[in-house]
């Protein structure tokens, strides 16, 4: 199954407000493994950047005042998502703004039956734990050491880790892509691995049982060698 990870960055808190989204970032995943696809862009807002919003992503009006607007790379965004679940870390506010953003030039919005939210899922299986992406990578173990400020494909880079984590673990993804392997490399077609069976009877001559108990000329070399003895421990 085909989904994809994303995350955005964004003006404020509220699109309905005039908040605008700048970033987006967004990972394919094939069967919870990520599959090396995806998408960045980064988009002129067309108003300024608050200095709280600035904090958190470091992104300014300046380095954005020569970047694309949304409707001009809307297409490539819709395409490369497709028709795929979007799974994304409180999902509701990536939701919002993507759609908002769809909404300003004319484009249909995305279904809120195709999101999947992360929040809601950590919840459940973590109840009364702090549920933030940090949270989250700290509880398994994932590297966020280079995540200085919030960016949407660094964030949805972990998300996509987060997510694996959340739905079995990384030994699902294994036995998905060790699946994945064999069906493609079924037995007789060229470049195919034959694996040999974890065990096999191997024919071997049958032998006799060896005796366990000495024989009586071995017996009596026992006792002509402790005879020679002075007061040994065996008795004669």
């Amino acid at each position: 199954m085909r989904e994809i990870i994303f995350d955005t960055e964004t003006t404020g808190l509220d699109p309905k407000s005039g908040d605008r989204m700048v970033e987006i970032g967004c990972i394919e995943m094939v069967n919870r493994v990520t599959t090396g696809a995806t998408y960045h862009c980064y988009y002129n807002p067309e108003r300024d950047m608050p200095a709280g919003a600035e904090a958190v992503h470091g992104l300014s009006a300046v380095f954005l005042s020569d970047k694309p607007f949304f409707r001009d790379k809307a297409a490539e965004l819709i395409e490369f998502i497709g028709d795929s679940p979007l799974v994304a870390h409180n999902a509701a506010f990536d939701f919002g703004f993507l759609n908002a953003e769809l909404g300003l030039c004319s484009q249909p919005a995305i279904c809120l039956t195709r999101m999947i939210d992360t929040v809601a899922i950590a919840k459940k299986r973590h109840p009364g734990a702090k549920l933030s992406l940090d949270a989250l990578c700290s509880r398994y173990g994932i590297d966020r050491s280079h995540r200085v400020k919030h960016g949407a494909l660094l964030d949805a880079e972990l998300l996509a880790q987060v997510y694996v984590e959340l739905t079995g673990g990384r030994q699902i993804g294994l036995e998905l892509a060790a699946a994945n392997t064999a069906m493609s490399h079924p037995s007789g077609v060229a470049g195919s691995i034959a694996l040999a069976p974890l065990s096999r009877e191997i024919a071997r001559p049958r032998r006799e049982p060896r005796p366990h108990m000495a024989s009586a000329a071995e017996l009596a070399r026992h006792r002509e060698f402790i005879s020679k003895m002075d007061s040994p421990l065996w008795g004669a």
